[in-house]
């Protein structure tokens, strides 16, 4: 019997693999057989981080091809990562896809790819293979990318993306008001860069976005509704952890420490900061230092992941005598089972760069936040925590452009003594965990996209019977 057979391909980043690796599960738990392609550097992190999927071993397969880029390159080096594997990338997917193909009962039946990977579409064109996309952010984040042309023609930007208003702009009278300087493309490095975030991301994702059949987003439409519907294509499927809230997350890049559980168990209830700041966030040493000081002057205890090679090829140093200072009031980890920590009674608030995978965990277990976006669209997320759903306070940056340890106690008192953020967070959680129960919105267009999936398959299985039998 042939196999359905979906290709899953994720930017390699941290916050685009988790995603879509959920998704993925969601897909072979329905049957479904899914390869998943990562670049060869992520694959190998994500091998060596020892996570494994909870589903059928022969209907999960973890392939990798080249991202062009030499093994001592910089991959942090987001723009000359993007435009390489954009060039190299293409070939060596439809190479892949060719030799999977030799199997007649394991060919492509369809290709679901990240939103932020958009020349996939002329390799699924070129092949004659449907094709989804993923949109592993916000659908609002979606909505920017759909609605670039617009942008331009009523400048708010320029035909390379550099924003030509200095004021907020609204995308419809249903959604919150955003700040150009902070669409995705403008904040993420220099202007060379942005300039290639805009070309190879921005304007190849509006085009797969166009061409694709379905679009499914990590997201809700209680969280959303404005760009939902904005964009009626757009489908939500979120949050997809939520979905597997029984079984730990996979596709970490690098290991968890579960250690900081047991430390966890030793906490009062609603007492722990929990600081994450994601996988590109990086701080100077003076900024680390200021955080470090702020925690201690708190008097709380909390949980901060450190994550391995922060700073470069220098290791963070901690103020003299901090950590004689701090016993086991606080515990600092590489890379923490995040689903488990925020899921943990003890946790009171989580401390965030505010990426959208860490929004969606958070909203999930009703933690209220303390934004720290650091670029690309965690500046409009923190608009949504903060001033839409109102479930977490900001941290601000004084004139030179550090968040102080004053700062830090004093948003950290904030957030805690107010009763109604708490009662906010734990309200929108109830409604976000309603989206994905059986027969609710989440869940219906997740079982809708796959019957779609299925629906592709059959009609191929009987055009290619009925081409048989005519011959």
């Amino acid at each position: 019997m042939k196999n359905i057979h979906v290709l899953a391909i994720p930017y390699p980043a941290q916050g685009h693999v988790i995603p879509l690796m959920e998704a993925s599960r969601c897909f072979t738990n329905s049957g479904l057989m899914v390869t998943f392609v990562n670049t060869e550097f992520i694959h190998k992190r994500v091998m060596s981080a020892g996570s494994e999927m909870d589903c059928p071993r022969d209907l999960m397969r973890m392939v990798s091809i080249p991202d062009g880029m030499e093994p001592c390159d910089d991959r942090s080096d987001i723009g000359k990562l993007t435009k390489t594997m954009f060039q190299l990338m293409p070939t060596k997917l439809e190479e892949l896809i060719n030799d999977i193909n030799k199997d007649d009962e394991d060919k492509i039946t369809c290709i679901v790819a990240d939103y932020y990977m958009g020349w996939v579409v002329r390799v699924a064109r070129k092949m004659g293979i449907r094709l989804a996309s993923f949109c592993p952010s916000s659908a609002a984040v979606s909505a920017v990318i759909m609605s670039v042309q617009k942008l331009m023609d009523d400048e708010v930007i320029n035909c390379n993306g550099v924003p030509m208003q200095d004021k907020m702009i609204q995308l419809s009278n249903s959604m919150p008001f955003m700040d150009p300087r902070n669409f995705i493309w403008a904040c993420v490095g220099d202007s060379t860069t942005n300039k290639i975030i805009f070309d190879y991301v921005v304007l190849d994702g509006k085009e797969a976005a166009e061409a694709a059949d379905h679009i499914i987003c990590n997201s809700t439409m209680e969280l959303e509704p404005g760009a939902f519907a904005l964009f009626p294509k757009l489908l939500p499927i979120g949050p997809l952890l939520a979905t597997n809230r029984s079984a730990r997350q996979v596709a970490h890049f690098w290991n968890e420490d579960s250690t900081c559980l047991a430390w966890l168990d030793q906490q009062p209830v609603c007492s722990v900061i929990y600081l994450a700041f994601g996988s590109f966030t990086v701080f100077d040493q003076r900024q680390f230092e200021e955080l470090a000081l702020g925690l201690e002057d708190t008097k709380r205890p909390f949980l901060w992941v450190v994550r391995p090679g922060t700073s470069g090829s220098m290791d963070y140093v901690y103020p003299t005598g901090y950590m004689d200072r701090i016993g086991t009031h606080g515990k600092m980890v590489s890379w923490a089972p995040q689903q488990e920590v925020l899921n943990h009674p003890s946790v009171a608030c989580f401390m965030s760069h505010c990426g959208w995978n860490s929004t969606m965990e958070g909203v999930s277990n009703g933690i209220p936040f303390l934004c720290w976006p650091y670029f690309a669209d965690q500046f409009f997320n923190k608009t949504y925590i903060c001033d839409i759903w109102k479930t977490g306070v900001g941290l601000k940056k004084d004139d030179t452009g550090i968040v102080t340890r004053e700062e830090i106690k004093s948003k950290v008192e904030q957030l805690l003594d107010n009763d109604i953020i708490k009662e906010n967070a734990l309200n929108l959680q109830e409604k976000v965990m309603d989206c994905v129960r059986a027969g609710n919105s989440s869940n219906k267009n997740l079982n809708k996209f796959i019957d779609w999936v299925k629906e592709e398959n059959e009609h191929a299985r009987v055009n290619e019977t009925s081409k048989l039998m005519n011959e």
